[in-house]
């Protein structure tokens, strides 16, 4: 693979409650997933890191989320269809207008937390996910989890799709992701993860926390903006890319 997009979730602080550091990450990263409130995010907050994403040419995606900023958007609720339509709309409609106050554009929709987990599997949220989206603007791309039947659900719906791995994340050998709850879920050596991406990039391929090797076809590689030592993984990530040649592009092209 000559090129790959790298994408953070930004925009997380809530009011005097700061979560990541979105100026180093936009300097780094060439999509931004950012916060629409419903998980984190304040409207002045959004706005900031939206205007710092279109100053670095970042493209800009919505992280939509189930309403849940206690949990951080990352505890299921078993929404009603008609329910998590509204709420996609909702969220999209913000980190538009925002967005266009910027003098930019949102070119996707990443949904978050419990959310991406749950409509990765799950038919019914997810095509009110997508659904959601088309109502609104069925130009946006629906960023989801590699391998997913999510992916093929939103291209059966007419979505443009982009699959994701995570850099900081480690797999089952069925290809999922290690729940948070269990030990070694979350990755935090930057070398190590470097050559897990690099490995990606070039192969299709990762270790498994088992040690197999799976397939995982993947067009954008996540690094968590809330995780431990989120910059340094992302630097490293981009040090080694450009040492093998591998460009990082936003999958959306330019901002």
């Amino acid at each position: 693979m000559a090129a790959i997009d790298l994408n953070s979730d930004l925009g997380e602080s809530y009011g005097a409650w700061r979560m990541g550091d979105d100026a180093a990450m936009l300097a780094i990263v060439s999509s931004a997933n950012i916060a629409c409130g419903f998980h984190a995010g304040d409207p002045a907050g959004i706005y900031r890191t939206v205007q710092a994403a279109a100053a670095n040419g970042v493209v800009i995606g919505a992280h939509v989320s189930y309403p849940d900023r206690v949990g951080f958007g990352r505890r299921d609720l078993d929404a009603t269809a008609e329910e998590l339509i509204a709420d996609v709309i909702y969220q999209i409609g913000a980190i538009k207008g925002i967005a266009a106050a910027a003098g930019t554009t949102v070119r996707y929709v990443k949904p978050h937390g419990a959310l991406y987990n749950r409509i990765a599997y799950d038919a019914k949220q997810g095509q009110a996910v997508i659904d959601g989206i088309k109502a609104v603007d069925p130009a946006l791309v629906l960023m989801g989890l590699a391998n997913a039947p999510i992916l093929d659900l939103a291209r059966r719906s007419g979505l443009a799709v982009v699959a994701e791995a995570f850099a900081d994340r480690a797999y089952t050998p069925k290809g999922e992701l290690v729940s948070r709850r269990e030990a070694g879920s979350v990755l935090h050596d930057e070398k190590k993860i470097a050559d897990r991406m690099v490995q990606l990039a070039r192969t299709g391929t990762l270790e498994a926390i088992d040690g197999s090797t799976i397939r995982v076809e993947a067009q954008s590689i996540c690094v968590h903006g809330d995780s431990p030592g989120a910059v340094a993984i992302a630097q490293e990530i981009r040090r080694r890319f450009e040492a093998e040649g591998i460009a990082i592009r936003s999958f959306a092209g330019k901002a």
